[in-house]
């Protein structure tokens, strides 16, 4: 039976569960990009029966990549909830407490020399990750953007209302999306290396799925292009 922390196991479970998030939203969204983007792609498909299947697909992939990276920060207790994950670690007697926690196995010079190291180390990662997330914060720089998808997903994508509830006249515009996406994908590689001292770039996993998507749509096209099984030549 482990000894650890009960406070820092449920700390390492939320970072986890938000790399589990983020690695949906990087495979959905990587996905999705051709679909909105490449303009050859949408001249294969042209006007066809297949290119409504297509748009259900796109909107889909658009759906999933919106949830899984508003779970991320979701505030119910039993969610990811990243704001109180960075609330955790900026309190001193848990950053200590966790930084005791990497070097409990060393003793004497060894162990004064890591926790110096990673006292520096640690807390300027947690210094940009706490920037990023008080960003998304009221008061924050993107607090706008991120009110306008806290509305989306409450009002039209986790469940419909009847009268769905308006941003302020505004959608979240793709750009916004974009920034984001990039800043999650920047708060949760911080988060596994604070948190589970993993050193994973998700901006690499992003170019591995971008690849695969490459590859998958450069095959898609409508029946009224040539080299569709259902392909009819004019009359």
């Amino acid at each position: 039976m482990s000894d650890e922390d009960p406070k820092i196991t449920a700390l390492k479970e939320k970072v986890k569960a938000a790399e589990q998030e983020i690695g949906m939203a990087v495979m959905f969204h990587e996905t999705w990009k051709p679909t909105a983007y490449e303009e050859e792609l949408h001249k294969r498909m042209g006007e066809s029966f297949a290119t409504q299947a297509f748009l259900i697909v796109r909107m889909s992939l658009r759906r999933e990549t919106l949830l899984a990276l508003m779970r991320i920060w979701d505030s119910d207790k039993k969610a990811v909830g990243v704001q109180s994950v960075v609330r955790t670690l900026r309190d001193q007697q848990f950053f200590d407490a966790l930084i005791a926690s990497r070097t409990d196995h060393l003793e004497g010079y060894l162990r004064l020399t890591l926790e110096e190291h990673l006292r520096g180390t640690l807390g300027e990662q947690l210094a940009k990750v706490g920037a990023l997330v008080d960003k998304y914060t009221k008061g924050g720089a993107g607090f706008d953007a991120f009110r306008k998808l806290l509305i989306l997903r409450n009002g039209q994508l986790a469940h419909r209302q009847a009268s769905p509830a308006k941003a302020g006249g505004f959608d979240a515009t793709d750009e916004e999306i974009e920034s984001f996406y990039l800043d999650n994908l920047e708060i949760v590689s911080l988060l596994l290396s604070i948190v589970l001292a993993h050193a994973f770039d998700l901006n690499e996993a992003a170019d591995v799925y971008r690849h695969y998507a490459k590859f998958f749509w450069a095959a898609a096209l409508g029946e009224r292009t040539e080299g569709h099984p259902d392909y009819r030549p004019p009359a």
